[in-house]
């Protein structure tokens, strides 16, 4: 009995060590900090990308002479990913937009929405439950003078003891009207993870 008794206790006890060294905690980080779980595109790589293309955009004296005197009406297409990865394109796109969109200098147009746009017209036109005086009307919408799209490209090199990812995100501003590209850049990303071997 006794030892039935303490081959409990000690299964109890080992049972609640290992649900201790189980346990997971959360915890708030921050939404900036360098990101280096791995050599795949991550949060920092965005960052840089958006905060990069917005600056040279907006620094670009083509652009300063375009917005000089108006804001021009810009659609932004999805960024075309041809990396072998999965990677949010809209996420970095929505970035971009959103810093060029607080910088006063351009409006937008969002391409996503139309399907949900015209709904909601045939809805407030079509359906009889909207007073006419108050409806959206058709034909009423600004088009997009410029259109803004971009690459995302990849290279990846491994070996048994190393990894190495290359990215190159390029970015246009096109004008609809000439089809003319009034800038471009790119930018690079180098990212290397080496395995650690451990000698005795």
């Amino acid at each position: 009995m006794k030892k039935l008794l303490l081959v409990s206790a000690i299964s109890l006890a080992l049972s609640l060590m290992a649900g201790c060294a189980n346990k997971t905690v959360v915890k708030y980080g921050d939404a900036e900090a360098v990101e280096t779980t791995s050599v795949n595109f991550g949060s920092t790589d965005l960052q840089k990308i958006a905060q990069q293309m917005t600056e040279s955009l907006l620094q670009s004296p083509v652009v300063g002479t375009v917005t000089a005197n108006k804001r021009p009406i810009v659609f932004v297409d999805t960024v075309k990913n041809k990396t072998s990865e999965h990677i949010d394109t809209e996420s970095l796109t929505d970035s971009i937009s959103t810093q060029l969109l607080r910088s006063g200098k351009f409006r937008f147009v969002d391409m996503t929405k139309v399907t949900a746009v015209r709904e909601q017209l045939n809805y407030q036109n079509d359906g009889g439950l909207v007073d006419p005086n108050k409806a959206v009307q058709f034909g009423k919408q600004v088009g997009a003078e410029y259109m803004l799209y971009g690459n995302l490209a990849s290279i990846v090199k491994t070996n048994a003891d190393k990894s190495d990812v290359y990215y190159k995100f390029t970015m246009r501003l096109m004008d609809l009207e000439s089809g003319l590209v009034e800038w471009a850049d790119e930018t690079e990303i180098r990212k290397t993870s080496d395995k650690k071997r451990v000698g005795w």
